[in-house]
């Protein structure tokens, strides 16, 4: 089968400062040291951040990775991969960012994998996730209440496999990457409602190797990662297909997208073509110059924004995260919303 979907995610080489959040205080800008190794013992020296972010509190080996909020913004869904980076199995928890109050959603030994942003449904209260179970990777929903045994299957080929969903916003739909069963290029962007009716749909061409779909808040827009070259760009589609379009936004590989609560902007893991590892940025839906949100010498990658907008949630490691321990879960509060306002 393709690697999983979860290695396939870029941790960027070679960046630079792109765009100071200019309504960032002066007192925001402290150096704060990002323990060291990511998650554990690995060798990596410290990390030195220059921004207000913290580490969250959760009590829990393994490697943390992938947050997305609810959809009022008191919770977040995560992966924990129990062997490391990356490394399986895993599974899915919820964690009340008031209380700490943590809990189990799905574990059944195989990778149960959530993407950041658009993951857990407002309108049905599911989180969707992708798993390994046998045969294949396919998609699965679950209340959010829900604990394991409790998940249901969305789709189900013979000859493709199925990761990295997200949910339309009324709950109806989900889109995905999608590749031919062993087949590790050529990703293509699928939607298919829950109810299984209307089939499966493509979005994108598989020549195009499109990866990591993203739904808008307002059901009008899906973001996406595309290879171009050897670089990954972000692109916009049409929930029915129509108006492909690249979303210029700067130097370097742009991956991990996902919406801020208005789908106004885009925040995602970048290195703006000189960071030696990638930090988050955001850009407006339309393109433009990226602002870097977060200010790390390490790795800060898979972002969510908040719905209200006044916090961001990633994942954080000293150095490169491949190979180590894993990272962990860390919240920035977003001073205004939209950057630079």
């Amino acid at each position: 089968m393709p690697a999983s979907p979860w290695m396939l995610r870029s941790v960027l080489p070679a960046a630079s400062t792109v765009g100071a959040w200019t309504a960032r205080s002066a007192a925001l800008a402290l150096a704060v040291v990002l323990g060291t190794g990511c998650g554990g013992d690995d060798g990596e020296g410290p990390a030195v951040r220059e921004d207000a972010a913290y580490e969250l509190s959760i009590s829990l080996e393994g490697s943390l990775q992938n947050p997305a909020f609810s959809p009022d913004g008191t919770a977040i869904v995560f992966t924990r991969f129990r062997g490391g980076y990356n490394v399986g199995p895993a599974d899915l928890y919820v964690y009340e960012l008031a209380s700490g109050t943590l809990r189990e959603s799905v574990a059944d030994g195989s990778d149960n994998v959530n993407l950041p942003g658009s993951a857990w449904s407002p309108a049905t209260g599911q989180i969707v996730f992708s798993s390994s179970r046998e045969p294949h990777d396919e998609i699965y929903v679950i209340d959010a209440a829900g604990g394991p045994g409790d998940e249901v299957r969305v789709t189900g080929r013979a000859d493709h496999v199925a990761y990295e969903p997200s949910l339309s916003p009324d709950g109806l739909a989900v889109v995905f990457e999608s590749h031919a069963v062993d087949v590790e290029d050529n990703g293509v962007i699928m939607v298919v409602r829950l109810d299984g009716t209307g089939g499966y749909r493509a979005l994108t061409a598989a020549g195009d190797d499109c990866r990591q779909p993203n739904w808008s808040p307002a059901g009008d827009t899906i973001v996406y990662q595309r290879r171009t070259g050897s670089a990954w760009e972000l692109w916009r589609v049409a929930p029915d297909g129509s108006d492909p379009a690249r979303i210029a936004a700067g130097a370097g590989d742009q991956t991990d997208a996902s919406f801020d609560g208005a789908g106004a902007w885009i925040v995602f893991s970048g290195n703006g073509g000189v960071l030696d590892l990638a930090n988050v940025f955001a850009v407006p839906l339309g393109g433009g110059t990226p602002v870097q949100l977060t200010r790390s010498s390490g790795y800060d990658g898979a972002p969510s924004v908040s719905p209200g907008g006044d916090r961001l949630a990633f994942e954080a490691c000293a150095g490169d995260p491949d190979g180590s321990a894993g990272t962990r879960l860390w919240l920035l509060e977003l001073p205004a919303w939209p950057p630079g306002q």
